[in-house]
């Protein structure tokens, strides 16, 4: 009789063990997402990944990289401030939103790419690279055009390191002034509510074949701070949207919010 107990009580364990579904896969395999998801914790480094193998693995950065890129050109004194204008030049660029004078508090939460192409060419290569090399960040290659090389140039950045070069930022730990780093972060909230504020950037790695779809940032809460970092195949334009949702779902998964 005691046998016939454990044995079930086995049985029952291997039923549940069977049950138990890896971090988000249920969502992924359901909408059929090649892709990748991070959530990390700032306080416990507690974290939930999906796919693992393709989080190491590097994409094109594309506006994502825009992150970096305000700080570089604050530091660099490319803009005085957030506010600081860069003219359009009447020319359409795509999008009824792009088509004007922008600044950093416009430009960055609009992923307006011609502002950032503008600025990319005060910058220079030159800098660029130092920064690159100097912040570990991706595989610290520009290649040769300027204005292109995190859309469809040679910089590659992995979802993990996605997730350490956010950390860095919230800690403030690169040598950027202070003040940039405020504008940076006053630019990024696209949720500030009673429960939480969360910061966010977006790509889309249009000339990738498969494109290549973004959503990096971190939400905090009372009593932690969780980053993430989201990558997917966008097979078609309808797959855009899965670049947030995924993240929305994860953290409600994990109950970081409701």
């Amino acid at each position: 009789m005691r046998k016939k107990f454990v044995v079930l009580i086995l049985l029952i364990l291997m039923v549940c063990s069977c049950q138990k579904t890896e971090f988000m896969s249920e969502y992924f395999d359901k909408n059929k997402i090649n892709g990748t998801v991070i959530i990390s914790s700032l306080n416990t480094g507690k974290e939930y990944i999906y796919n693992s193998e393709r989080s190491e693995q590097r994409f094109l950065p594309a506006s994502t990289f825009k992150v970096l890129n305000t700080l570089i050109a604050l530091q660099e004194n490319i803009v005085a401030d957030e506010y600081d204008i860069v003219n359009w030049d009447g020319q359409d660029k795509g999008l009824k939103e792009w088509n004007k004078d922008q600044c950093i508090a416009t430009a960055l939460p609009e992923s307006c790419v011609w502002f950032y192409q503008e600025l990319a060419r005060r910058v220079g290569l030159e800098k660029y690279n130092k920064y690159l090399t100097k912040l570990g960040y991706g595989n610290e290659k520009t290649g040769k055009m300027v204005d292109t090389f995190w859309l469809e140039g040679d910089l590659r950045i992995s979802t993990r390191e996605q997730i350490d070069f956010l950390k860095n930022v919230y800690n403030e730990t690169y040598s950027f002034d202070e003040r940039n780093y405020r504008i940076l972060k006053e630019a990024m909230i696209v949720d500030d509510t009673p429960e939480y504020v969360l910061r966010s950037k977006t790509g889309w790695a249009l000339r990738a074949n498969p494109q290549i779809g973004w959503y990096i940032g971190y939400i905090e809460t009372s009593d932690d701070v969780w980053f993430f970092a989201c990558n997917l195949d966008i097979i078609d334009k309808s797959y855009s949207k899965y670049r947030k949702e995924i993240v929305y779902n994860a953290l409600e998964e994990l109950k970081i919010i409701k």
